[in-house]
């Protein structure tokens, strides 16, 4: 029961984190000036990839009979991060957008790494993580080349 429980509770972070990493792409494309218009397709497919990771995670939330959190959190670094973003859109340079958008892929990486390293997640669920880190990763270098070339 604890495992379960616990499964459910990483699950939930993982959502919250989502859920704040899509409204913070959401939030930078809507914000985008005529300059940056071209980060605009990247920031809707990452907000749609994260949207498309909570269904997963809920699904897996829902067969452990548990209760899915839905929201975002402003409790923790993690989360912080994208309310940072969400706050320093309006006017920046590229650089600067590239650059506060890769500090919230880095969170969300960072919370993928420490769930994926919790021994109590069944293989199945752990599957499911590693592939959406695969797309986090993906991301956050497509992100960070940009900011590079910035």
């Amino acid at each position: 029961m604890e495992t379960t429980e616990k499964t459910i509770d990483v699950l939930n972070d993982l959502i919250k984190i989502n859920t704040d990493r899509a409204e913070g792409f959401e939030k930078a494309a809507a914000d985008l000036d005529d300059a940056n218009i071209d980060l605009k397709v990247l920031f809707d497919q990452s907000a749609e990839e994260s949207r498309d990771y909570i269904t997963k995670l809920a699904e897996y939330v829902g067969r452990n009979s548990g209760e899915t959190e839905t929201g975002s959190s402003i409790a923790g670094t993690l989360h912080r991060a994208w309310i940072d973003i969400k706050a320093t859109f309006g006017g920046s340079d590229r650089h600067s957008i590239l650059a506060e958008c890769e500090r919230g892929e880095d969170a969300i990486k960072k919370a993928y790494k420490e769930a994926l390293e919790d021994p109590e997640l069944t293989g199945e669920v752990r599957s499911v993580l590693a592939d959406q880190q695969q797309g986090i990763n993906a991301s956050h270098d497509r992100i960070k080349a940009l900011r590079d070339a910035a």
